[in-house]
């Protein structure tokens, strides 16, 4: 099927991704997203006009003044009270246990293919609102650290960062969420998307800290749907890709103590961050990527 012959950001997203390199599938998701929101009732965007700015390439051609392109042979764009040159950085986990998948290639993306190509999509978005976007990679160190920055070159340059490789197998994520708040040193909104395999309590302290400073703060939690659920019933060893530890069990043994576990981490979660003002998102890789790319631009538009 034609990428066009749908939304993108409804489209699965391993059928998706095997149609083109993650940047060229950013831009179908979002254009698709964008065409979403202007046939909604909402808009999306604020209709209080403000000034005119120069067109720059990716600028939804709905807002560009065909009138005074046609009398001065200069193409500016309408801009809106809605642009607020917001800071945006976006946290990626790319540990080791990121890179899992529960189902072949060809039906699933592992959790980090899954992740980046959300990360990409949600910076293109955000640069197309005129809004700064940084990025922070981490595992067991922070592997990038890209300041954010509303140029046009910026796209380009987190899209390489994304095709960087990590090496750590554990995930620090104070370590980010620390940079992070190096990084944004005016209010703004930070995005962490991960697997969320650390301990919520150590983690809670530098995102109350990302709070106190009034930033905007959503967590994706990606997650593959096997993990979400165990569905596995023969004997087998399972090993953790962070650590060395290796364990033999039967399936049947161990889904009702598992799927329980995870139903309380889940909540958790959602309730510490509840609990601060923070946004939480539990996202499966088989989700199209419309539904995180929603939530986060609710957030990015529920501030002042």
């Amino acid at each position: 099927m034609e990428p066009h012959a749908l939304r993108a950001d409804l489209y699965d997203p391993a059928a998706l991704a095997a149609l083109g390199h993650i940047e060229v599938v950013a831009r179908w998701i979002v254009d698709g997203f964008l065409s979403g929101l202007h046939r909604s009732p909402r808009k999306g965007f604020s209709v209080e006009f403000a000034d005119f700015r120069p067109y720059q390439p990716g600028d939804d051609l709905r807002y560009v003044d065909w009138k005074i392109a046609a009398r001065a042979d200069r193409w500016v764009v309408k801009q809106y009270e809605e642009e607020t040159n917001l800071r945006a950085t976006l946290i990626l986990d790319v540990s080791r246990s990121m890179d899992w998948r529960g189902a072949p290639a060809e039906l699933r993306l592992a959790k980090r293919a899954y992740a980046e190509q959300l990360v990409a999509a949600l910076a293109l978005l955000l640069l197309r609102q005129r809004d700064a976007v940084g990025l922070i990679r981490f595992d067991d160190a922070v592997r990038t650290s890209i300041p954010p920055r509303a140029r046009t070159t910026q796209w380009r340059r987190l899209v390489a960062a994304l095709a960087e490789p990590a090496g750590g197998r554990a995930s620090d994520l104070a370590a980010a969420l620390g940079q992070a708040a190096r990084l944004v040193t005016r209010r703004g909104m930070v995005v962490l998307v991960s697997d969320l395999l650390v301990d919520v309590d150590a983690a809670m302290p530098a995102l109350r800290g990302l709070r106190a400073a009034g930033h905007d703060v959503t967590v994706f939690h990606v997650m593959d749907p096997a993990e979400h659920h165990f569905t596995l019933a023969a004997e087998a060893q399972y090993e953790d890709p962070e650590s060395t530890l290796a364990v033999p069990a039967a399936g049947a043994d161990v889904r009702a103590a598992y799927d329980s576990t995870v139903a309380t981490v889940i909540t958790e979660w959602r309730e510490a961050l509840a609990a601060m003002g923070a946004g939480y998102e539990l996202v499966l890789t088989d989700l199209p990527y419309a539904v995180p790319l929603r939530r986060a631009f609710d957030a990015r538009h529920r501030r002042p």
